[in-house]
């Protein structure tokens, strides 16, 4: 087992990595950019490097200084985490070259998967069913556009070499297809340093479900169920659940054995998720798969009562998987909600700053990932995720009123995040029935964009009466002194009065 692990990234998955790490009794090393001098990674881990300026391209996108600061500390293997340099072959190949054990695949899965046309090729040959879309990407527009024309509007253009969201556009028609083409291959190239896309079907209602695969290197790869990630905005996603509400047994035993047989095709190691998108009539295709850990991992140990960070460990150091598909186990229904530091009512806008106040919830079945803390300043240059809450409950319903529980609970002062848009969602109709599909948030966000303005002028009408209560009870109080202090002047005008009077009669002057 390794006795000391470099964790390549920042926030609240390096924390978790730290956390696995210290239950295993290995020594950790964070590595931090300017701006991360006082994160929390960089204060639970033993050892801490310095990688450079803010922009992830100076620092944590920066292969040789991560190898470096690897050697000059001694570890023996490196954690990517997810994001950064984490689906990167070339970091892999670096880690090798070096004596370093990368925790996570090789760099030829990570390659074959990375590239999304290639990989459709590849799960064509595994006999796994894609949606209908190019098998190579197109730089042309006009060969493009007239590909989208032979498969029917909407359709989807995607970057080739990425994921997450970026460089993909719905297209509902010929009319905005160039522009979209255009937007999609610039913000390809920004993201990802590769403009390729291509042009796939969009399909009716689809239900984005991912399975959670792990290989070792003994010949053993399972599947861990699903994850229901419908719930998403502009192609990210806010809110992730297991099991599925639309997946039945029979649905989901082939969907896992078609995962399976996606990640044998590239001879996978490690922990990976090949991701599916379901249509209305319950017909699944391959979409891509992810060469890492992914950021909702923690729904599937809670369902499945294990560890994925300490299998990735155990498996990256030459272990077998300590289940068989046959002893993996999943009770109850498990929800994550993604805190993000983000303004919904002002078009989801970034609220870096100081965390001035923080309360966390707790409680049976709730569950924190979270790299802040009180007077902790978010910043600018990165992802706004701040905390990750999950939950865990017997039954989908319960799990659901332990969810917005928890979100009530849930609280922090000096920036603004997406809480009470959490809430919301966690409590309309359309998500309580389970009858959601991709396109649930962008369909109801003037109804949920309605409910956050009405909220804001809720709390605006209550703080205006509390305002103007007190200007009246300051003046009410500033009259009654007025009044108290003119009785007690025509007092003393009186009592002089008075004595005078007495003074005369008596002869006084």
């Amino acid at each position: 087992m390794f006795r000391k692990i470099l964790v390549a990234n920042r926030g609240e998955i390096a924390v978790r990595v730290i956390r696995t790490c210290r239950e295993m009794g290995i020594r950790t090393v964070a590595v931090y950019s300017d701006a991360d001098r006082g994160a929390l990674h960089v204060r639970m881990a033993d050892e801490a490097v310095h990688l450079g300026p803010a922009p992830s391209r100076e620092s944590y996108l920066r292969i040789d200084r991560l190898i470096d600061a690897a050697k000059a500390t001694g570890a023996e293997a490196i954690h990517p985490g997810y994001g950064f340099l984490s689906e990167q072959a070339p970091f892999v190949e670096a880690c090798d070259a070096a004596g370093i054990t990368f925790i996570g695949p090789r760099p030829e899965a990570i390659s074959a998967m990375g590239d999304k046309t290639g990989a459709r090729q590849r799960m064509i040959q595994a006999g796994v069913p894609v949606v209908p879309g190019m098998d190579e990407p197109e730089s042309d527009v006009n060969r493009a556009r007239e590909f989208a024309r032979s498969i029917g509007f909407p359709v989807m253009i995607k970057a080739a070499a990425g994921g997450g969201g970026r460089g993909m556009r719905k297209v509902e028609s010929e009319e905005e297809f160039d522009a979209s083409f255009a937007a999609a291959q610039r913000e390809a190239l920004a993201a990802f340093g590769d403009d390729r896309v291509y042009v796939e079907k969009f399909l009716d209602k689809p239900r984005h479900v991912e399975i959670q695969v792990f290989a070792d290197a003994h010949g053993n790869c399972i599947h861990l169920f699903e994850r229901e990630c419908s719930v998403q905005r502009r192609h990210q996603k806010v809110i992730e659940e297991s099991p599925s509400p639309i997946l039945d047994e029979d649905l989901r035993r082939r969907m896992g054995e078609v995962a399976v047989r996606a990640a044998r095709a590239v001879n996978y190691l490690g922990a990976g998720t090949c991701e599916f998108l379901v249509d209305a009539n319950k017909n699944f295709y391959f979409l891509e798969m992810n060469t890492r850990l992914q950021v909702e991992h923690p729904v599937t140990e809670l369902r499945c009562g294990v560890d994925l960070v300490r299998w990735q460990i155990e498996v990256a150091a030459g272990k077998p998987l300590p289940l068989s598909q046959d002893e993996v186990r999943a009770q109850g229904h498990a929800i994550e909600a993604r805190i993000n530091a983000e303004d919904p009512a002002k078009n989801f806008m970034p609220s870096p700053g100081k965390i001035t106040y923080l309360r966390l919830p707790g409680g049976p079945g709730t569950r924190i990932d979270s790299g802040v803390y009180p007077g902790y300043t978010v910043p600018m240059a990165y992802d706004s995720m701040i905390a990750k809450l999950i939950v865990w409950a017997p039954t989908r319903e319960q799990a659901i009123q332990r969810l917005q529980r928890a979100l009530s609970e849930f609280v922090v002062k000096g920036i603004t995040t997406n809480i009470g848009y959490l809430k919301r969602i966690v409590a309309h109709p359309e998500f309580l029935s389970g009858d959601y599909d991709t396109t649930f948030l962008a369909r109801r966000a003037e109804e949920l964009r309605a409910a956050t303005n009405g909220e804001l002028a809720r709390v605006a009408l209550v703080a205006s009466a509390v305002y103007q209560y007190q200007l009246d009870k300051n003046r009410a109080r500033k009259l009654e002194l007025a009044a108290q202090g003119a009785a007690a002047a025509r007092s003393r005008w009186a009592e002089m009065g008075r004595l005078r009077a007495l003074g005369r009669a008596g002869g006084v002057r």
